[in-house]
Parts: C-alpha cells; structure tokens; sequence
C-alpha cells in the first residue's frame, strides 16, 4: 500500500502585512512625504518672482499710462492680453505689480526675521542659561511685549518713525523676536539640564561657548520651524501696515497697497482686490504647510509618528 504523496501547503500571508508597491506607487509614496504643491505654489507666488521680476514682469510696476486705466483681465470683455490681469486706476499692470510684490515681501520677510529672530534667540539663551533675575528680566520684557496688540504697536511706531521700507522691517522686527526669545528660553532650559553641559561647566567653558557651542545647535530646529512660519506672518502684517496706510508707501509695488487701492472698487472692478488678495492667501498658506512639514520632520518627538 503505497502512502499518498503530502502536498505542498501554500505559504499564508502574515496578518497585517503591508502589499508590495508597485514602481508607480513608490514614486507616488515618496513624493508624498515631500510638500510638493506648497512648495509649487511657492516657487511660482514668491520665489521665482522675487528672484527674477525684471525679466518675467511684462510691464514696469509703476509706469502710469492713464489711457489703458482700468481694463478688466484678458479673458473679459474689453481686455487685452497685453495686460493679463488687468490695470488698476493708474494704468498699472496688476500682474507686474504682483510679481515685483513677492519681491517686495520676501525681502521683507527676510529681513525682519533675521533681525528680529537674532535678536530674540540671543535673548532666549541668555535668559535659559542666566536664569535668576536675567531670566525674570528678560521674561518679564516679553510679556509686556506680548501683551500689547501687534496691529496697534506696530501704527504707533510708524507714527512716530514715519512710513517706508526701512520703518517697516525695523517695526516687524520688533514685533517678532519676543515669540523667538519665549520658544528658544523653552528649549534652552531643558538642554541646559543635560549631561554634557554640566561637563562642559566642569572643563571651565565659558557662558558664551557653552551657549553657542553647546546649546544653540540643539535649538536650530526650533529657530528654523519657527522662522518658516513666520514668513506668513510677516507677509499678513506687512500687507496690513500697508493697507492701513502705515506701511509702504506709493507708487511701491506692495500686495498690501493694491488690496488697499482696489477696495474701493471691490464691485466694479474686482480684479483690483482679488488677485492681489489671492497671492497673499496662497503664499502665507504654503509657508505655514512647509513649516508644519517642517516641524513634523525636525522635531525627534514627532518624527516616527
């Protein structure tokens, strides 16, 4: 009697397991982990605008031609696309106008974060590493910062200084490093209670080493996420300094002064408010997507979440 021949057993699939992607899926899984659409928007709003208006603006931003004042956008009636986006009261090209406006609002946002920022990082690590009444002075400086509205002490300030670029960058900047200076206190006094710090306190480093060499490194992250976002930040109160009259000034080509100029014609022509209007909602959008993007794969805390 011969014994019957045991048949092979199919391999069962492990509970849980993952499918195997296919070329097309893994392309599409890895561009996901990126933010591509924020920083396309971003790319073609400020990037490449700030960098290269001259060449791609198809109109000087502030050449007055009064007999082409307000033509609707090429699609409409009465458009032409020679004005792509129409004119404005002045006959300025809005399309111009915007391009040389990311220009105008990327320098700054530079500017003014790196001013502001510096600042307030410094002051953030004297005070962790101070402590005692440093640490109470400098807080207590930031909280009365705080505690003021931002729209109101920025007019106040340009009141008393007067309207322009250099007042606006030097008011923002203001505005900003005490946000800098509480969020890197924050992180600075909990490094300071590491190991290796008390190390480098027993080696007789210096206060300033141990904070530049030691400390600071550990809080670039935070700086750098915090920073990111605060680009949309300042592009919103540098666009309302502006709108307000407060900011820059005539004929400059600011976001916030053609959503100021168009307001009064929001019904009858509303190219004037909506296309300035959008570049600021898109642009402020994708800094604060990157900077969340940002901060998931900066911070150790979140990044294997």
């Amino acid at each position: 009697m011969t014994t019957p021949t045991a048949t092979p057993v199919a391999a069962e699939t492990t509970a849980g397991a993952l499918p195997r992607r296919g070329k097309f899926g893994q392309v599409v899984f890895n561009v996901r982990q990126y933010p591509i659409i924020p920083l396309i928007i971003l790319a073609v709003m400020l990037i490449i605008p700030a960098l290269f208006a001259n060449l791609i603006a198809p109109h000087d931003p502030v050449d007055v031609n009064l007999r082409d004042r307000l033509m609707p956008p090429a699609w409409m009636e009465g458009g032409s696309w020679e004005y792509v986006l129409g004119t404005d009261r002045q006959g300025f090209d809005i399309l111009s106008r915007i391009i040389h406006g990311a220009r105008i609002s990327l320098s700054i946002s530079l500017l003014a974060i790196a001013l502001g920022g510096g600042v307030g990082t410094v002051l953030g690590l004297v005070a962790a590493y101070g402590g005692g009444w440093v640490d109470n002075l400098i807080m207590r400086i930031v909280d009365i910062k705080l505690a003021f509205p931002s729209i109101l002490l920025a007019l106040v300030l340009v009141a008393v200084s007067g309207p322009g670029f250099q007042t606006v960058v030097l008011v923002i900047a203001l505005l900003l490093w005490a946000r800098f200076a509480r969020m890197v206190r924050g992180e600075a006094l909990a490094i300071k209670q590491q190991d290796f710090i008390a190390r480098a306190q027993v080696a007789g480093a210096s206060p300033i080493r141990i904070m530049m060499r030691h400390i600071f490194p550990n809080v670039v992250n935070t700086v750098v996420v915090l920073a990111t976002l605060e680009v949309g930040h300042v592009i919103i109160l540098e666009s309302t300094l502006s709108f307000l009259g407060a900011g820059l000034v005539k004929p400059t080509p600011a976001w916030g002064l053609m959503v100021a100029d168009g307001r009064a014609l929001i019904v009858t022509a509303w190219w004037l408010f909506f296309f300035p209007t959008m570049a600021i909602v898109l642009t402020v959008l994708s800094m604060n997507l990157l900077g969340d993007w940002l901060r998931d794969r900066l911070d150790p805390k979140l990044r294997n979440v």
